[in-house]
C-alpha cells in the first residue's frame, strides 16, 4: 500500500510536469520572488534577530546550542518525561521564530533531553488554556511548532527522537522536514483511548505521510508502534541504534543542508509547500476549536478519571 501510494504521487507529479513545467516555473517564479522582496523589505525594517545559546539548567525548559551554522533545540523537562505544558510550547515558539529570522543559522534540529523525546502534552497544564479558547501563543514574535498557522518555518527543521514519542511529541515530528528515530522510539497517537482526540494535526499529516489506512489503524486504535515500523509506513527517513548515533546523523544532515545555498534551499521548501499547504489550510484551522471542545465532554472527564484511577475507561459518547 505504501509502495502504490508513493508511485501514485510520482505518477501525478510526472503528469503535472508534462502539462505545465514551463507554466508551473512561471508560476512559481513571481511567487519566489515577491516572497524574496518582502523579505528584504521586513528585514530592514526590523532589527537584527540572533538566537541566543540557553544551556541546560533544572529550571530551563528549551535549551538553544549553536554549532557554526545549525542549531540543537532541547525540550528539557525530563522530570516529567518531557511533557509539553503552555511555557515549554511558547519557548518552543519563540525558538522557532528566532531562527527562521537569524540570518547566521542554516538547519535546525529538534530532539529531546532525558530518557524520552516527549510524551506529549502536559494535560493538565493545558487544560484551561485549551478551554478558553484564547491562542495558544503570541501573535508576533512566535512561529506556531506545530505548524497549525501562519507563520510557518521556512528554513528546514530535522526532529530526532528517542524512547517515547506520544501524541503531540509525535505531531510535532510530523511537523519536520526530515525525521529520524533511535531505535528504542515508541511511537504513539493514542488520545482516542483517553477521550479526547489528535489536535496538533496528526489527523492530517500521518494519513499524508503514511497512507490513510496506516494512519487510522494507529490513531484509532491507540496501539503503539515502532522505529522500524515508522520507517516501513514512510515516516521514518533514518533509524540509528543509539539515541547518541541519531542526534548525530540529524547534525550531519543538518551540516550538508547548511552547506548549500540557503536561497535555494528556503526555495525549495517554499515550492513544495505550495503544492501541499492550500489543501490542509482549512483541517488545521479548526484544530484548536475542535480539540478544546473535547475538553468539556464527559467522555474527557472520564478518561482523567479512569487514568488516574489505574482502570480501563467506559465512554458514553457524551
Amino acid at each position: 500500500m505504501c509502495n502504490s501510494g508513493i508511485i501514485a504521487r510520482r505518477s501525478v507529479l510526472k503528469a503535472a510536469a508534462a502539462f505545465g513545467g514551463l507554466s508551473t516555473l512561471a508560476a512559481i517564479a513571481p511567487t519566489v520572488s515577491g516572497a524574496a522582496q518582502e523579505s528584504e523589505t521586513s528585514t530592514a525594517a526590523l532589527p537584527t534577530v540572533k538566537l541566543e545559546d540557553v544551556p541546560a539548567a533544572p529550571h530551563i525548559k528549551v535549551t538553544v546550542e549553536r554549532r557554526g551554522q545549525i542549531v540543537l533545540i532541547g525540550i528539557n523537562r525530563p522530570y516529567i518525561q518531557n511533557r509539553i505544558d503552555p511555557e515549554t510550547y511558547e519557548k518552543l515558539a519563540e525558538a522557532c521564530y528566532q531562527y527562521d529570522h537569524d540570518p547566521s543559522l542554516r538547519a535546525a534540529i529538534l530532539f529531546g533531553h532525558g530518557e524520552n523525546f516527549s510524551r506529549g502534552i502536559d494535560v493538565d497544564g493545558f487544560k484551561s488554556l485549551a478551554e478558553s479558547g484564547k491562542p495558544w501563543i503570541a501573535s508576533t514574535g512566535a512561529i506556531d511548532p506545530l505548524a497549525k498557522r501562519a507563520p510557518h518555518l521556512t528554513k528546514p527543521l530535522i526532529v530526532v527522537t528517542h524512547g517515547d514519542t506520544w501524541n503531540m511529541a509525535h505531531e510535532l515530528f510530523l511537523v519536520a522536514d526530515i525525521r529520524i528515530a533511535s531505535a528504542d522510539t515508541r511511537f504513539g497517537q493514542d488520545e482516542d483511548t483517553h477521550g479526547r482526540f489528535p489536535g496538533g494535526g496528526s489527523t492530517i499529516r500521518f494519513p499524508r505521510e503514511v497512507g490513510w489506512g496506516n494512519a487510522m489503524r494507529y490513531m484509532l486504535t491507540g496501539d503503539h508502534w515502532s522505529a522500524e515500523e515508522a520507517y516501513r509506513m514512510g515516516e521514518v527517513q533514518q533509524v540509528a541504534a543509539t539515541p547518541e548515533q541519531a542526534l548525530e546523523a540529524g547534525v550531519q544532515i543538518a551540516n550538508k543542508i547548511a552547506a548549500c545555498g540557503p536561497l535555494g534551499i528556503k526555495t525549495t521548501l517554499l515550492s513544495a509547500h505550495l503544492a501541499v499547504d492550500p489543501e490542509e489550510e482549512a483541517a488545521l484551522s479548526k484544530l484548536d476549536a475542535q480539540f478544546g471542545a473535547l475538553f468539556h465532554t464527559q467522555d474527557f472527564q472520564e478518561g482523567r478519571k479512569a487514568e488516574a484511577e489505574g482502570r480501563n475507561p467506559i465512554y458514553q459518547g457524551r
